[in-house]
């Protein structure tokens, strides 16, 4: 079903896709009376908004000019509204759920706007009642698949028409880009956001299932259980590099690499959103800059490829919820706001953050145009969204064909994990125990996962390393997933931090034993800083361990394993540990912050 367009090409109506997960707050800047401009409400009427990621630095900025103007007025009382950055798939659990744990999550949404309105049938068929309504649209982008410059024109861009069947083809072929003339690119490698938690990791998986259909419409559950269909998924899924929770983890290490010069080699192809693709040709991959932040143009540009099957939009919905936390005022107040970012003026901003406008008064322009990798006449097939209970199975059956992980979790136990954490004394050991164990169940059966602890002399509790102890071998999980919930809880902290070395030890037993056909990684959380007796050489065993780190996670035949790595304390070495994943191009997380750690680890475990 092709959307109608204006005479400007910009489609109009509500269509598909879901989103991003993160945990960070973001206040609006700026204020009204009773608002101030440091983003203190004052006794205003507060509009919390949870808005997917790519768009907060947008909608902060309208909100700020909204908060400031005289339109910010209900019945004579002032009208703040407050943006937060909350991946889609990650906001619409905590909706149904009912939004637990505010302290965590974030204050309730009064205005929820998720990637796509796909997630308002999602939440509404979970929850078996209409608590996300229709939802005004607010812009548009589509789902492309971001290329290196020259390995699309390998493939044939800009004149060939590329689709899904093409990526099936590269990730099956044994020889990779060596059929095309390329053998020091190695094998194709796609990066996908896992669909739980990304817009486009949803929209992608279901345009897998319409191009093994051959359909643009009207999917089906039993389009879904078609034994080709279910093979072509798995096979795209086999080319996988890991799954992110958002793109913007694919972007900012393929910038890292592009600065280094190994753009081509880190991965081939990643499925992501318009905007995202002009915002990394922009020199700006995450779409945030940070002050005294200057684009950087990457050396190898990104170019989108409009899959020949056709593509879904991102059309970004204003949706006001029904639940019991939104009140009649601040339901009024909301509307206000939705009114706000229609007018022709705030959809001209639109475009210039590399959206495309639903406001057909605004004609498309620069940057939807060729200078940043996209084309304005594109895509010229749209694929129609599927029913809810059609998505639901989407993502339940996208949990047994995604590709199979391997995993080493590394703990430490060191003694500052026993400070206390919480007003009722929980550790943070305590804290960090209850969440990786909970995580446990994220893993599918078999999904190889194993366990280390840290903390110096562990010798004198048998181990046969001073550093580390091997809790439970890297084996199948459905076989221990109760031995490994034991062995968490049964720790206590003590001692000393040796981050290198735990560091590079972990990383090199998980590299001798590297499965090609698995995501191999590892995920290391620590609340501290190197920190083992030894310092004297702590800048040497530093420069080597990244330059360790870099040499077994570049090139053609590089054998990835990645270190995701979680910061738990404001003690902790942030800048280290950030180091440490992006020379191995996976991410960094922070849970400084000690009541996030349930959902840091959801979101670390969602890239495998």
């Amino acid at each position: 079903m092709t959307r109608r367009r204006t005479s400007s090409g910009t489609p109009r109506g509500a269509a598909l896709v879901t989103v991003i997960a993160v945990i960070l707050a973001a206040c609006g800047g700026g204020g009204s009376e009773g608002g101030p401009a440091d983003g203190d409400p004052g006794d205003c009427i507060v509009v919390d908004m949870a808005v997917s990621s790519e768009k907060i630095t947008l909608l902060t900025e309208l909100a700020a000019e909204f908060n400031a103007s005289d339109e910010a007025q209900v019945d004579g009382e002032c009208v703040f509204v407050r943006p937060a950055r909350k991946a889609s798939g990650a906001a619409a659990n905590l909706i149904v759920a009912g939004w637990p744990d505010p302290d965590a999550n974030g204050p309730p949404p009064v205005i929820w706007s998720p990637a796509a309105s796909g997630w308002a049938g999602i939440v509404n068929e979970r929850a078996g009642a209409t608590i996300a309504p229709p939802g005004t649209p607010f812009m548009l982008t589509p789902l492309v698949i971001a290329m290196p410059r020259p390995m699309a024109e390998a493939l044939g861009w800009p004149d060939a028409d590329i689709g899904f069947a093409d990526i099936v083809a590269l990730a099956k072929d044994d020889a990779g880009w060596a059929s095309f003339g390329h053998p020091e690119w190695g094998a194709f490698r796609l990066g996908k956001t896992n669909p739980n938690y990304s817009t486009s990791g949803l929209n992608v998986t279901i345009a897998q299932y319409y191009a093994a259909t051959g359909k643009r419409e009207n999917l089906t559950v039993e389009d879904l259980n078609r034994a080709d269909a279910q093979q072509f998924s798995r096979d795209v899924e086999s080319a996988v590099v890991h799954y992110g929770d958002i793109t913007m983890t694919f972007l900012n290490n393929w910038f890292a690499a592009d600065a280094r010069g190994t753009s081509l080699t880190y991965v081939s192809a990643v499925a992501i959103e318009e905007k995202s693709l002009i915002d990394y040709n922009r020199g700006n991959p995450d779409g945030e800059l940070a002050p005294g932040e200057v684009p950087r143009e990457p050396r190898v540009p990104l170019v989108g490829i409009y899959p020949s099957e056709g593509t879904l939009y991102s059309d970004n919905p204003f949706i006001i919820l029904d639940t019991e936390w939104v009140s009649p005022e601040q339901r009024q107040a909301a509307e206000l706001f939705e009114a706000y970012v229609q007018r022709p003026e705030n959809q001209e901003k639109v475009l210039e953050f590399g959206f495309r406008p639903n406001n057909p008064a605004v004609r498309l322009a620069a940057p939807i145009s060729p200078e940043f990798g996209v084309d304005p006449n594109e895509p010229r097939a749209e694929l129609e969204v599927p029913e809810p209970e059609v998505l639901v199975r989407i993502l339940d059956a996208w949990a047994e064909q995604r590709k199979e992980a391997r995993v080493l979790l590394v703990l430490d136990v060191s003694g500052s994990m026993g400070e206390p954490a919480t007003s009722d004394g929980r550790t943070r050991l305590d804290l960090a125990q209850d969440a990786a164990v909970n995580a446990l169940d994220q893993f599918k059966d078999a999904d190889e996962v194993g366990l280390w602890v840290f903390s110096t002399e562990q010798e004198l509790l048998g181990s046969p390393d001073p550093n580390y102890r091997e809790l439970v071998p890297v084996a199948p999980i459905g076989e221990q997933r109760d031995l490994m919930a034991d062995q968490i809880m049964a720790q206590i902290p003590t001692n000393a931090t040796p981050l290198y070395d735990v560091t590079g030890k972990a990383y090199e037993a998980m590299l001798q034993t590297y499965d090609p056909e698995k995501i191999n990684a590892v995920v290391f959380l620590t609340d501290g800083i190197n920190d083992d007796g030894v310092f004297e050489d702590d800048e040497q065993e530093f420069s080597t361990l990244l330059a360790t780190l870099q040499r077994g996670s570049e090139g053609a035949s590089s054998r990835p394993v990645r270190v995701f790595t979680i910061s738990y304390s404001d003690a902790a070495d942030t800048a280290t540990l950030r180091a440490i994943a992006q020379a191995t191009s996976a991410a960094h997380y922070d849970a400084s912050n000690p009541a996030t750690i349930q959902q840091v680890f959801t979101n670390v475990i969602s890239n495998f």
